[in-house]
């Protein structure tokens, strides 16, 4: 059996952020991640579309916004000192018709809320920033950017080996045990001890919060996003970042254009509802997930409210052409043989029993476990700034 003050599950972005916090807080601590699959950043990390998140759209005094902030100047630093690709692009939030003024208004004021650099400009300033994008006013942030997440991850993973902590992959956790003084988890041949775990799981944060017994109503229901990639002779069109003015009543974006750090531009994602936690494509099914997820009452309760909504996502994932058109809405000389369809991603969304998508960062603990169950985007913007806050739960004396 391994012994370990503190073992955080899970290697993707806000896992390993979470240990290397917490390394930099107390040193001495024996600290390992453990990780089911056979490589660091797997899921969503691996899976992100790389964009440095200012804070604009969050609610202001959440912990969304205030995470935002601090995690995207920190990750800046970090990335600055360490050698990882980011860049500053800047970005534009674009209103198409005179219906989404008041929304748009909305994100400007929540943005000057929250201290990001941004403005409202017209049509002709549009053109000058993008000038392939159609638009009747936009939001310009200028300190937007893009990043190499899975470089971010590569990087803290590195660290953390080399200042003596201890990364375990194809090690899935199948069982936890909390006892009075310690905590036993039991991953494939293998038991570990720890003083404290944390679980920083993802896709599978709830079902690990419930083996550690924390009585959890939420339930995380998997979103698909699907994106293509511009051919090179049509990454012209896009310079920036491009973005629709989002709908209030969703967490996601929207689909937009991402110029990506090493080259090229993604378009996407949709938000598709997935057939398995881990579904990347229609093809694949988990009927233990499908199931989870179609009896919840919060879900139930989320698709007879908008199911037309979902319907629309479900044509778009099936059909390139409508795929296509909603991105015309923004750059009307995009064509579908422009674009190249690249891998998706899953979104680990917790979802209440009302059926609301919870739109913050849920950190809760139960007795020596940590249980990060919500972390949706800006997480990876913000990890290292939500790494601090888990990493100070700790008891490290």
């Amino acid at each position: 059996m391994k012994q370990y003050d503190v073992i955080i599950i899970g290697g993707g972005i806000v896992g390993l952020a979470t240990a290397w916090q917490l390394q930099q807080r107390a040193p001495s601590l024996k600290l390992a991640v453990v990780e089911k699959e056979g490589s660091l950043a797997f899921h969503q990390t691996g899976r992100n579309s790389g964009v440095l998140h200012s804070g604009i759209y969050y609610r202001p005094g959440s912990l969304r916004a205030q995470n935002c902030r601090l995690g995207k100047e920190a990750l800046e630093r970090f990335c600055t000192e360490h050698g990882v690709a980011w860049q500053q692009t800047g970005k534009v939030i674009v209103a198409i018709r005179e219906e989404e003024f008041s929304q748009l208004d909305l994100i400007l004021s929540r943005g000057q809320q929250n201290g990001v650099r941004c403005e409202m400009i017209d049509r002709d300033r549009l053109r000058e920033l993008e000038p392939h994008c159609a638009g009747l006013k936009a939001i310009h942030v200028p300190e937007a950017g893009i990043v190499d997440y899975p470089g971010v991850c590569e990087k803290l993973g590195e660290l953390l080996q080399k200042s003596g902590a201890d990364i375990h992959l194809n090690c899935r956790v199948d069982r936890m045990e909390q006892q009075t003084d310690k905590v036993l988890l039991h991953c494939s041949s293998n038991v570990f001890e720890a003083r404290e775990v944390i679980n920083c799981c993802g896709l599978h944060s709830d079902r690990m919060a419930r083996l550690s017994g924390q009585k959890l109503k939420e339930r995380i229901v998997p979103f698909r996003g699907e994106y293509f990639e511009l051919q090179p002779d049509a990454q012209h069109l896009c310079r920036s970042l491009i973005y629709p003015v989002p709908d209030p009543r969703f967490p996601f974006l929207g689909v937009h254009f991402t110029r990506m750090v090493h080259g090229g531009v993604e378009c996407g994602p949709n938000a598709v509802f997935a057939l398995a936690r881990e579904g990347y494509n229609w093809r694949t099914i988990n009927l233990r997930d499908l199931w989870e997820s179609i009896t919840y009452p919060g879900f139930l309760r989320l698709a007879a409210r908008n199911w037309k909504t979902g319907l629309n996502e479900i044509w778009r994932s099936l059909s390139k052409a409508a795929f296509v058109r909603a991105l015309q809405r923004l750059v009307p000389e995009i064509r579908a043989e422009q674009l190249t369809s690249i891998p998706a991603g899953v979104r680990a969304q917790a979802l209440g029993l009302d059926g609301k998508l919870l739109d913050d960062f849920l950190i809760l603990r139960h007795e020596r476990v940590i249980n990060v169950c919500n972390a949706p985007s800006p997480a990876a913007t913000a990890c290292l700034n939500i790494g601090r806050i888990v990493a100070e739960q700790v008891t490290v004396s």
